[in-house]
């Protein structure tokens, strides 16, 4: 694999010096489950031993999002955006997994920050698609939730309504 160029403060570019490691397979669906699980493990040994490589967390991520592990691809691409803010890769990839958990307002708010920091032609081909995609659903019939609101309410009367069931089948 060919060494990335990264963009530095003096808007110089120079060359990567970690490259992202490769993948095992190139269609998701057919990687056997014994082998995600023994390269997830050696991916997060990797990110133990170097914990500010943007890189490695973002192929961890992507690794558990192949593996369904939604909650823990989250983790790790939040943690490749925070470590390296200018990373293309970290930025695209968990809007991608914003995007197929369909919050698609906050899908489109990352791809918009992908854009930003598209490095080439083909980088800013591939966001923009991205980008276009979650703009035709929202435009579409797609619902977007959003979680803005508190479920304390909901919850203590879900609480109370089942205390009053639990209590009336005891009388009976």
């Amino acid at each position: 694999m060919s060494a990335e160029l990264v963009r530095t403060p003096t808007s110089r570019l120079e060359p990567r010096t970690q490259s992202l490691p490769p993948v095992p397979w190139r269609d998701p669906h057919t990687v056997p489950p014994a082998e995600l699980t023994a390269y997830i493990r050696h991916l997060e040994r990797a990110c133990v031993e170097n914990p500010q490589s943007a890189d490695l967390r973002t192929c961890l991520g992507m690794a558990y999002a192949v593996n369904y592990d939604v909650y823990k691809s989250m983790d790790a691409l939040e943690a490749a955006t925070t470590i390296d803010p200018q990373n293309f890769w970290a930025q695209l990839k968990y809007a991608e997994l914003h995007y197929r958990l369909r919050t698609l307002t906050r899908a489109e708010e990352e791809a918009n920050k992908a854009v930003e920091l598209a490095e080439n032609a083909w980088q800013l081909a591939i966001a923009r698609r991205q980008l276009q995609e979650i703009r035709s659903l929202n435009r579409g019939s797609t619902r977007n939730i959003t979680w803005n609101k508190p479920l304390t309410m909901p919850v203590v009367v879900l609480s109370a309504l089942m205390l009053v069931v639990f209590t009336a089948m005891m009388w009976k």
